[in-house]
């Protein structure tokens, strides 16, 4: 006969309690007890504790009727498992139908009613004592219900949970992760809702969930209850918040990005839930603002700072919040570990790339940094699992946890709905395969039997290729690697390669390049948001107004994006200088941009035309150019972001040069400002004979071996007659390179090369080395061969 006292309130349980309440339940003890008073907004609640549902079994006599069904069980006979899953399942059923335990719960309900108010709605939720551990997440292993709402459907829902510990997937869990079917217990947490089914909800994680960097929140949100976002049915807003310079005072959001949001998760008349439509107006808005944005990170700061004094070491954690309609306040609903970015400790580098072209069938938000290849499968439900083989790529259009079994035997996942936190996410990243989530139309596109690549190396963008493309593979371990005294940084000009590059043993990017982000991300000529009017064709103004139509002024959406892709880079790299190239297209790349044909000049040769410094205080351009200047600005100043250095491409003139520094000026950069430092890059012969005139107005100087090797040797590299005489080994341009090193050292100037003149010929490499340069920035990929060649130069070798 149940007689203890099974209930235990949020405000008498701490982390330590996972034995008596699971790892879900003991978490928000700790937070509702320890975070309250520093702001963490929990809503109260009580655990049904391990030790009921032990009882229960005890009293009904059940151990050993599941013992007779699951000691022997094959898990790997779907048929099988299911069956005996479900007799396990009725037999705690019945068991906890004790009135004592009802009489418990509904004790704990009405006290929750008298502090929130009648008929109030409760989630019910799992939380089984080997749950949310660092080494094990049981991640949608068991049962939740939301928006309960009385006595008679709270005590069905807390049954319901306890029998959830024999779902055919926390069977199979257990199995595979080696735990024991009867030393795992289940505990049922009851929580007052949130009513964020009319406001918004997500996941946020302390870390980037797909390199593992360390120095970011990763905030997930939908409209509705959260559900949607684990079952992948939505493609929710994404952002992120630097943790250093929050933490240093600076309050921006580093990036953001829309989602579709196509559904919004309410309450269900009479009780539990349904899914409705989002108009097409709110998708197109964040369901979270800035400050909300930077609220929350704040919070999930402060959570991971907690849990990991407690824990002796750095904690990553993972973490639900919700939007309450009611109050306008934000909510903490759960925190936990992270259980798998985390706990990589690696001790070699992998690179993947594709060793040819192909044709993108397919694309999404990717998941991890392989590439796999192999047979589509479209999965529609449960009825196709059983065709699925090894090594076949599993389309479908959301994954839900039943499918597990076959998700490990997956080369790839392709699912048409999901951000990096659904479940094809989550698994994916735990099993260490490429998936691409948010795929629309990836059912229509990807024939089942037809062979396909799956790319997640190349960004952000994850892309479904057709046929079996070759699979370049490097790995190189870490151990190996001579750190020289000769700064090995990076050239970069992708933010979505940001976080994992900055990974790489690096110091820093000598050559952050502008021109990907406006191509890429922003795709309008800046002229054309300053005087939108000029704009030539009506198919460039129509997309231009609808990329811009959610900002007060068309140039708005510049400043934000070029801060966003700038200030994903710094952020990477920080407190490590990066050197950010003003824009250097060519008017030629202007002008393809969207509604760049009416702003830029035709030339014969726009190499030698109107490009870097010559554009920046030239009225056909100025007004772009302080566009730039502003977005550069936010970085430092708003974002905090001040190891952002600037440099000054194809600067032809020493009074070309100070124009250009009056302008920026002008615009709120002055060198000195706040630590700001200025470069040239030295490009142009005139850069190296004129380098004393030129150090006097600029903190550094980085050569461009392309440039100058062809304007030295006057050599276009691009012609198929005369290429072969590009060569940055030439007599000439050692001396170039001499006379460039020499002469900024004597200016006690720094000096780098950011070329790939050092990273495809190592003599070249070691003749720098030997002069005496302070940096060397190559492409991520040649970054470990290039310390290994300046290490020997250095040592002698």
């Amino acid at each position: 006969m149940l007689s203890k006292d099974y209930v235990r309130w949020f405000s008498d349980i701490r982390v330590s309690d996972v034995a008596l309440v699971g790892g879900k339940n003991a978490s928000l003890g700790e937070l509702y007890a320890t975070l309250s008073q520093e702001g963490v907004r929990v809503p109260n609640g009580f655990a049904l504790t391990a030790e009921a549902y032990r009882d229960a079994l005890t009293a009904a006599n059940a151990w050993e009727p599941l013992h007779r069904l699951l000691d022997s069980l094959d898990k790997s006979d779907t048929k099988s498992l299911a069956k005996c899953a479900a007799q396990a399942r009725e037999i705690v059923y019945q068991a906890t139908a004790s009135e004592t335990l009802r009489e418990q719960i509904i004790r704990g309900y009405r006290q929750l009613e008298a502090e929130y108010g009648a008929d109030l709605a409760v989630a019910v939720r799992s939380s089984a004592t080997a749950e949310d551990l660092p080494s094990a997440s049981f991640a949608g292993q068991h049962e939740s219900f939301l928006n309960v709402r009385g006595v008679d459907a709270l005590f069905e829902a807390c049954r319901r949970c306890f029998a959830s510990i024999f779902t055919d997937r926390a069977i199979s869990y257990r199995v595979d992760n080696g735990f024991d079917h009867f030393k795992v217990f289940l505990s049922v947490g009851v929580m007052k809702m949130v009513r964020s089914d009319r406001a918004a909800s997500g996941v946020m994680f302390t870390l980037d969930t797909e390199s593992g960097f360390r120095d970011v929140v990763f905030i997930t949100g939908v409209y509705g209850l959260g559900e949607n976002i684990v079952q992948g049915t939505v493609d929710p807003d994404e952002f992120y918040v630097h943790k250093p310079t929050y933490r240093a005072g600076s309050r921006a959001v580093l990036s953001r990005a829309l989602g579709g949001k196509q559904l919004r998760m309410i309450y269900a008349e009479g009780g539990g839930i349904k899914n409705v439509p989002v108009p097409e107006a709110e998708r197109e808005r964040y369901c979270l603002t800035d400050a909300e944005v930077l609220t929350l990170a704040g919070e999930a700061i402060t959570i991971e700072d907690h849990y990991s004094k407690n824990a002796g070491h750095p904690m990553p954690m993972d973490i639900e919040w919700a939007k309450d309609a009611d109050d306008g306040r934000l909510y903490i609903i759960q925190a936990r570990p992270e259980t798998v970015i985390s706990q990589r400790q690696p001790t070699a580098f992998e690179t993947y790339a594709l060793g040819a072209a192909g044709e993108v069938l397919a694309s999404g938000r990717a998941v991890g940094e392989k590439i796999a290849a192999g047979p589509v499968r479209v999965i529609a439900g449960g009825a196709d699992l059983s065709a699925f083989k090894p090594g076949d790529v599993l389309v479908a259009e959301s994954t839900t946890p039943d499918w597990e079994p076959i998700m490990k035997i997956a080369a790839g996942i392709v699912t048409e709905r999901g951000g990096r936190t659904c479940h094809a996410a989550i698994v994916a990243r735990e099993l260490g395969i490429p998936a691409v989530v948010g795929a629309t139309d990836a059912k229509r596109a990807l024939k089942t039997g037809a062979m396909v690549t799956v790319s997640c190396a190349e960004g952000d963008i994850g892309r479904v290729y057709a046929g079996a493309l070759p699979i370049q593979k490097t790995h190189i371990e870490l151990s190996t690697v001579k750190r020289p005294r000769t700064e090995i940084m990076l050239n970069l000009g992708n933010p979505e390669l940001a976080f994992r590059s900055a990974m790489i043993p690096n110091d820093g990017v000598g050559l952050a390049r502008m021109e990907f982000i406006i191509s890429e991300h922003i795709k309008i000529h800046p002229m054309a948001l300053v005087n939108p009017e000029k704009v030539v064709s009506e198919k460039a103004r129509a997309e231009i107004q609808r990329l811009v139509k959610n900002y007060a002024k068309p140039a708005d959406y510049f400043i934000e994006k070029l801060s966003e892709g700038v200030g994903m880079i710094a952020a990477a790299f920080y407190p490590r200088p990066v050197i950010v190239r003003l824009s250097d297209f060519k008017t030629n790349e202007y002008a393809r941009l969207l509604g760049g044909e009416g702003f830029e000049p035709k030339e014969e040769n726009p190499m030698l035309g109107f490009r870097g410094a010559a554009r920046y205080a030239h009225p056909a351009y100025a007004e772009g150019f302080a566009l730039e200047c502003a977005a550069l600005r936010r970085v430092r100043d708003d974002m905090g972001l001040t190891n952002v250095r600037i440099m000054v491409p194809f600067c032809r003139r020493v009074e070309e040069a100070r124009r250009v520094l009056d302008a920026m000026a002008g615009h709120g950069l002055n060198r000195g400002d706040r630590g700001l430092e200025i470069y040239v890059m030295c490009e142009i012969p005139n850069n190296v004979i004129q380098i004393d005139a030129f150090a006097e107005l600029f903190d550094g100087f980085s050569i461009g071996s392309n440039d100058l090797t062809q304007l030295t040797l006057g050599v276009d590299r691009d012609s198929e007659i005369v290429a072969f005489d590009f060569d940055e080994r030439d007599p000439g341009m050692l001396e170039m390179f001499r006379l460039a090193v020499t002469g900024a050292k004597r200016n006690r100037r720094h000096i780098g090369i950011c070329g790939e003149a050092p990273a495809n010929y190592p003599d070249v490499a070691r003749f720098l080395t030997k002069l005496g340069i302070d940096s060397i920035s190559v492409n991520p990929s040649s970054v470990l061969r290039t310390m290994q060649v300046v290490s020997d130069a250095e040592s002698g070798a």
